[in-house]
Parts: structure tokens; sequence; C-alpha cells
């Protein structure tokens, strides 16, 4: 993958940024997982860096969330998906893809996230989303109502690779029609650059399901147009 981004005219190469590597998560201990990811944030946070995460399961937002927030108390979140991710529980789970955003909430209050690309979900995660007023639409116009409602206050992004089309990008864990285009994906990025953004995530990633590997070079690239969008030197 190329540095420079022509979309934003700006090199990738240019940033101070610093790879951490993986985590070593144990598998089959949800609770020990979270309590490492959270831990690392705090490290992350305490000296003043820019958080970039890349996950597996949408779950790891959550300790990210959690603990962005002891340093920005005001914290709001701008979830892009293709799913509502509001279930109080996921086959008697109340931990996992399917409930982070409803656990965020939990933790953030109501008024403080904000949907975009939703497609898919049960009634009732849709009757708590309109109770909450949180899905935002692709709209321009709402977009930019968006950011002014949000100027000056922290955001964290959390982006899901299913908000993107699965004739796009096939290789994520719950593929869902009618999804973005890359192109859109610019000019919604190019809306939200305006956005006091603290830190994000890029998840569900499942390259296994894409023999061609178009998804994983797709989600780099998307990868690098998030961080040029956002982190500033």
């Amino acid at each position: 993958m190329e540095t420079y981004s022509p979309y934003f005219r700006k090199d990738l190469s240019r940033l101070p940024i610093h790879d951490m590597g993986d985590l070593d998560l144990p598998q089959g201990d949800k609770q020990a997982s979270l309590q490492i990811i959270e831990q690392v944030l705090s490290e992350i946070l305490s000296k003043k860096k820019f958080p970039i995460c890349l996950g597996g399961d949408h779950l790891v937002t959550f300790p990210i969330v959690k603990e962005s927030r002891r340093v920005h108390p005001n914290l709001h979140l701008v979830h892009l998906d293709a799913h509502t991710d509001l279930s109080d529980d996921y086959l008697g789970e109340t931990l996992s893809h399917s409930t982070v955003i409803k656990r965020i909430v939990d933790i953030l209050g109501t008024g403080r996230l904000f949907q975009i690309g939703i497609r898919s979900g049960t009634e009732e995660e849709f009757q708590t989303a309109k109770k909450m007023r949180s899905i935002v639409s692709l709209e321009q116009k709402a977009l930019r109502s968006l950011v002014r409602h949000l100027k000056g206050k922290p955001v964290y992004i959390t982006l899901d690779l299913d908000i993107f089309d699965p004739s796009l990008l096939p290789g994520v864990g719950t593929p869902e029609p009618g999804g973005l285009m890359f192109q859109g994906f610019l000019s919604l990025l190019r809306e939200l650059r305006p956005l006091r953004v603290i830190g994000f995530d890029l998840v569900e990633l499942t390259p296994d399901y894409d023999p061609t590997q178009v998804s994983a070079v797709t989600a780099s690239v998307i990868l690098r147009e998030m961080i040029l969008a956002f982190c500033r030197p």
C-alpha cells in the first residue's frame, strides 16, 4: 500500500506514527482480554497520544471507550456500522459484538451516540435507536448538522467494516448488502473531518472469509484515509 493519499493529498509517512504491535489476549477469557485492552489504552492516553485501534470483534471498542471517557468525561461516540449493536444480550451474553454499543450507551448516557450507515437490526433495537435519536442520515445536510452539534466536543469514532457493501469488502463477520462504496466513504470522511476526534478504531475484518485478499487491501486503504483525515501532526 502506498503511503500517499491522492484523495487527501497527504503522505502518511510524514506523521509520527508508532505501531505497538498486537496485544497478547488470552483466548476464551473475555474479561481478562477486556481488562488488558483497557490497561493498554490507559497507558496510551496517559502519554497524551492519539489511539488508533484495530480489531477483530467489535467488542474491543467497549474497553477503549470506557477508558477514553476517564480522560474525556464529555466523550461522544460516532458509530459507523451496518448494524445497530443495541441488543441488551445476544444468545444470553451481555458482552458481545451485538451488544457493544448498548454497553457503551450504559457508560456514556443517552444523547452521546450517533450512528451512521445503519441498515440492520431487530425491531427492538430500532425502537431504542429511535427513542435516543441516534441514527443519522448519510445525506450531506444531516451530516453537517451533526458536525455543528458536536463542535468542540471530544469524539471517538468506531468503524465496523460491514458499513461497506459486501461487493466491495466481503471479508467481514456479518456482511450486509446495501452499504457504502469507497467514493461514498471518502465523501463521508470529508464531512466528518472538522470533528474533534480523540481516537478511532477499525474492526470486524475477517480475512479468512475473503480468499481474494481484496478485503484486507481495501481495509488498509480505509485505515490510511482515516489516519490522514483525523490525525493532526
